[in-house]
């Protein structure tokens, strides 16, 4: 894998995102969640399955805003996704959707290019 540095959760670029295989973005430290353009979750790494309490398989194909994460469909969040036609940006935030309030950061990644958002979550 490529240099730690490189894969933070600060500094990971989109485009080496794009290029991660499963068991790389699993590796990572942070969660990352990958979503189409509608919103629908395509990944949904080791790290964020644990550390959220939601198995892999029930939240890929799932409209992450209405059905994973309600608590992040605001204008913080998924309105961003919506309404910018690029981003990244880190934000703190607070999770509070079937868990007590946990503070986190997020990452935002949207690029215009690519057919894939990201929102990448430190705890």
């Amino acid at each position: 894998m490529r240099g730690d540095t490189v894969l933070s959760f600060e500094a990971i670029p989109l485009d080496t995102l794009l290029t991660l295989e499963a068991d790389q973005l699993d590796s990572l430290p942070y969660g990352v969640v990958g979503l189409s353009t509608e919103g629908i979750v395509e990944i949904y790494n080791a790290t964020e399955a644990k550390l959220a309490g939601l198995q892999s398989d029930g939240v890929i194909g799932t409209h992450y805003f209405a059905v994973t994460a309600q608590c992040m469909n605001n204008f913080m969040v998924a309105q961003r996704f919506e309404d910018e036609a690029e981003i990244d940006a880190i934000i703190d935030y607070v999770l509070t959707l079937r868990m007590r309030p946990t503070p986190v950061r997020l990452r935002l990644l949207k690029a215009p290019r690519v057919d894939r958002h990201y929102i990448l979550v430190q705890r």
